[in-house]
């Protein structure tokens, strides 16, 4: 089991945190999260990987000849980016809506929604 991944996941995760805490600009906050859900893409593909595995079609091979990849986690891995790309447009749609009745994407200009 290799770390690379694990790492590669981690460094995405926090660069969309260091993005999402120092954003001016509510676009640029949810492009931020967009990168923080897509290091979940990176982690579950490596939890998945299996090495020497093939896809988990069986055509040709006889079953349990050779390891074949969990098809579990691509089917969540597919799920994720689904789900992240719903995510993301909705909260678009809201930016927009935000920016069409306040004037601003600054998120301290909008004292009107604070409680």
């Amino acid at each position: 089991m290799q770390v690379l991944p694990y790492l590669v996941a981690a460094y995405v995760f926090l660069t969309g945190c260091y993005g999402l805490a120092t954003s001016r600009n509510l676009i640029h906050t949810v492009g931020c999260l967009a990168v923080c859900q897509s290091s979940t893409y990176v982690l579950l593909l490596a939890v998945g990987y299996r090495d020497g595995a093939t896809a988990p079609v069986f055509s040709d091979l006889p079953p349990g000849s050779r390891p074949v990849v969990d098809p579990v986690v691509q089917a969540l891995t597919l799920t994720d980016i689904v789900v992240g790309a719903t995510v993301t447009a909705l909260l678009l749609a809201l930016v927009l809506q935000v920016a069409k009745r306040h004037g601003t994407l600054d998120p301290d200009e909008l004292r009107e929604l604070r409680g």
